[in-house]
């Protein structure tokens, strides 16, 4: 391991600046990810026809899911190798980096062979639609053939985060997204693979971004974050505090996504059209939880190096001025898509069927965006500081139990669209209220004061 080079020292200096010094990589980085699934759904639906486009849209939830994992535990290298880097122990710094990419392989390798061989079963009790049923399991066995770059991507990027890098794997996103448009309109339009084209497109993408981040890792010299492949081990240290902050982070993350497969679940009992319109609004609020995950991460990657190098007073004062600029945020993009609903619906799909139930939601559940910023930010500023699990159990009481709750005893007798899409908006006030609750009058910054001050 070489010797530090000078980085930005964001334990000190203007915090809305640090903040948005890393929001807007990320917040353009999230976008080019989300623009995988995104240019899939628009090519199957104005090319393919609304089948498909509910094939691939029927995926959205179990794909989300394994994602949610994915970056789950990747948050907890995150936190680890931030507040090492905060407070300067580079050893640490580079054992974390080593365990996480060793960690990433298996992880990845799993999820391969269980997703592979469980997408009929999981398919099934969804209750996917009979005509969506074939290409929404050749979408998901092919999609889960790379689960290996995948992983390996999320906790490489992570890595990067972690040590306040959030340029280069924007850079590599936009490689991997050009390289999926590409694939996607030569192999649907020229090769006419339809579903499998897409999936074929997106693995190969992910592929790429695995790559340039794993090079760029082995070629940071001079740096305790330089990944060297052949030092890939387990170290004790490392994987207790990547479990500890990472394993609540993936179980909170598998409870929201189970809980929006039992909304897919709801979606799926109604028409084709409902599930097509359904894809279609998932697709246009993509904009509204880029820009709250780009500032979630941001804090979480803010609050892990100033709670390392002991400055509390910064980790509190960065969620309320991320929470401004959030808020100001998610007004315009909330505005936006309320005035333009109809023209953004019928750019994904045009059937006439499908665009009036796509308004109807867009506009239904917009404005609620708001109820739903504090539990990002709460979330990832006590995260930073190395608490997850107080915050995992209060998310997912508040959100998928609520949320299942309302499934179960309020949709049967009032079966419509937007009684199950209500169920979004009233989960996330509940929750804010009480997350904001322990983050008040909770003790999760109290541990490392102590300490501290006895020292």
């Amino acid at each position: 391991m070489g010797v530090l080079r000078p980085a930005g020292d964001i334990t000190q200096g203007v915090i809305w600046r640090h903040l948005l010094s890393f929001f807007f990589p990320l917040w353009f980085g999230t976008f080019f990810q989300q623009l995988y699934n995104t240019v899939d759904t628009l090519v199957v639906g104005r090319f393919v026809g609304k089948v498909a486009l509910a094939a691939v849209g029927s995926t959205g939830a179990l794909v989300n899911l394994t994602v949610g994992i994915f970056t789950g535990l990747a948050s907890g290298a995150v936190v680890a190798i931030a507040q090492h880097y905060g407070a300067r122990r580079w050893e640490d710094v580079h054992k974390g980096v080593h365990t996480a990419m060793l960690l990433s392989l298996i992880i990845g390798a799993f999820f391969t062979v269980t997703g592979f061989l469980l997408t009929p079963w999981a398919l099934s009790a969804l209750g996917t639609r009979a005509d969506a049923f074939p290409g929404a399991e050749l979408y998901l066995k092919i999609y889960f053939l790379g689960m290996i770059p995948n992983v390996v991507y999320n906790m490489g990027t992570g890595v990067l985060r972690a040590v306040g890098d959030f340029k280069r794997p924007l850079y590599f996103l936009i490689a991997a997204s050009v390289c999926n448009i590409v694939l996607d309109l030569v192999l649907v339009l020229g090769f006419h693979l339809d579903v499998a084209g897409v999936a074929i497109a997106t693995v190969c993408s992910q592929v790429l971004s695995a790559v340039l981040v794993v090079i760029s890792l082995m070629r940071s010299e001079m740096t305790p974050y330089q990944f060297f492949p052949r030092q890939m081990r387990f170290y004790t240290a490392p994987v207790r505090s990547i479990v500890a902050v990472g394993v609540p982070t993936a179980l909170q993350s598998v409870m929201y996504n189970a809980s929006n497969l039992f909304i897919q679940a709801a979606i799926n009992s109604f028409s084709t059209d409902a599930v097509a319109a359904w894809t279609a609004y998932g697709k246009l609020d993509v904009f509204f939880w880029m820009t709250i995950t780009a500032m979630s991460q941001s804090v979480t990657t803010f609050a892990g190096q100033n709670y390392g190098a002991g400055q509390y007073g910064r980790v509190k004062k960065s969620v309320w001025v991320s929470a401004a600029m959030t808020a100001a945020f998610t007004a315009l993009i909330s505005t936006a898509m309320f005035v333009f609903a109809r023209p953004l619906v019928g750019f994904f799909c045009p059937d006439a069927d499908v665009v009036p139930i796509g308004v109807e939601l867009v506009r239904f559940l917009a404005p609620t965006y708001i109820t739903y910023i504090l539990i990002e930010l709460l979330t990832g500023a006590i995260r930073g500081a190395g608490k997850s699990l107080v915050p995992m159990i209060i998310s997912v009481l508040g959100v998928c139990v609520l949320r299942l709750a309302w499934l179960f005893f309020v949709v049967p007798s009032h079966h419509t669209l937007l009684m199950v899409a209500a169920s979004y908006p009233i989960t996330w006030a509940v929750t804010s209220v009480a997350l904001w609750l322990y983050y008040r009058f909770g003790h999760w910054l109290e541990p490392r004061q102590k300490t501290a001050q006895k020292a």
